[in-house]
């Protein structure tokens, strides 16, 4: 097998096809860094940031390396309050907060993931960034197309061939073909139905067929075979983040990392509980005892809030029990090396592969 397609290549101005997830809460600058040193495509999450906070980070991106940078944008629908649901959700986890000592009538912290907005894009327009990419769809097409006016690239995650259909008829110049296995948020937004998602390696030829822009692959992608299957599927780049999480760069808590070390090809589940939107994690406490899917959390992000202050008791005393420790279903594949190390020799091992299989 020979890999001649050079069209994310050139289109990111990058030397290898390995894209790096832009995991917010779980990564800063210099993991971004690592992996633009190592010739692959650094990104940087900007939905837990604010304007003043992201640009502070492409600063610091850009003293460490002189290279093409991603900045990752949620493009959700800011949530309606709901008064009577977040109660509801609130009574729910009443007897935790009891449990912890935590007075169940303390205000709920705000979440802090913010949709890409005006401040964003005017973020965008200074610093122009060689790509610009979106989780949930796009934004409003007056935004997407003062991003593009900048000079950036533009790419969305699909979860389905429609969805795909979608972001290449508004003007996408790559899709990422997200797969069931994938950790974090799904990026579904024309569907809700998660018992029809399907997995990277059936999902990623379909839309390959279905667009003529460049397709990246995402999900059960964190080793040489991964990246040689989704380049022979037709994807013209992969993009990992689970297989980073391991990384010393990376910024996870430690019972997220001690999780990690023990991960097992079951040890994963899509919950809504964390966050009230579908996302792929790690199983822990309270995605066992209340869901993992449940209707009772309100709307993205607006779970999370509530969620805080047991997220800070039980991180204190070395529990992940209520944190997001997302990770794909490919965890156990995950090696603690460094991050440059770690996309050389993805890619060293991915081009030895292909070379073996030629002969």
């Amino acid at each position: 097998m020979a890999w001649t397609d050079r069209r994310l290549l050139d289109l990111f101005d990058i030397e290898i096809p390995i894209v790096l997830a832009p995991m917010a809460g779980a990564m800063d600058p210099e993991l971004a860094i690592a992996v633009a040193k190592a010739g692959g495509l650094g990104s940087l999450p900007a939905a837990m940031l604010n304007a003043e906070q992201l640009r502070e980070q492409v600063s610091r991106f850009r003293a460490g390396m002189d290279g093409a940078l991603n900045l990752n944008f949620f493009a959700h629908q800011s949530p309606v309050p709901n008064n009577a649901r977040e109660h509801a959700w609130r009574e729910r986890l009443k007897p935790y907060y009891v449990e912890y000592g935590i007075d169940p009538n303390v205000p709920v912290p705000a979440s802090n993931r913010a949709p890409f907005d005006d401040a964003f894009c005017a973020v965008v327009e200074e610093v122009k960034p060689a790509v610009v990419s979106f989780h949930f769809g796009l934004p409003d097409q007056a935004l997407v197309a003062r991003v593009k006016a900048a000079g950036c690239r533009v790419i969305s995650s699909a979860t389905t061939v429609e969805e795909a259909r979608w972001l290449a008829a508004r003007g996408c110049d790559a899709i990422i073909a997200q797969g069931i296995e994938a950790g974090g948020h799904r990026g579904m937004f024309l569907t809700t139905d998660l018992a029809t998602q399907v997995g990277t390696f059936a999902l990623l030829p379909q839309i390959v067929d279905a667009v003529a822009v460049p397709v990246i692959a995402a999900g059960a992608v964190a080793d040489a075979r991964g990246i040689v299957a989704a380049l022979a599927l037709g994807a013209a780049a992969v993009q990992i983040g689970t297989a980073y999480l391991a990384c010393p760069e990376s910024k996870i808590l430690p019972p997220h990392r001690a999780a990690l070390r023990t991960a097992r090809d079951d040890g994963t589940a899509i919950t809504n509980v964390m966050t009230g939107r579908p996302a792929r994690g790690l199983i822990n406490r309270v995605m066992r005892e209340l869901g993992p899917i449940s209707d009772l959390p309100p709307e993205f992000p607006l779970a999370g809030g509530a969620l805080a202050p047991l997220h800070v008791k039980a991180q204190a005393q070395g529990s992940g029990d209520f944190s997001s420790m997302w990770a794909g279903q490919a965890a156990a594949l995950a090696k603690e090396v460094p991050a440059v190390e770690l996309t050389r020799g993805l890619w060293a091992e991915a081009r030895a592969l292909m070379a073996r299989m030629a002969n």
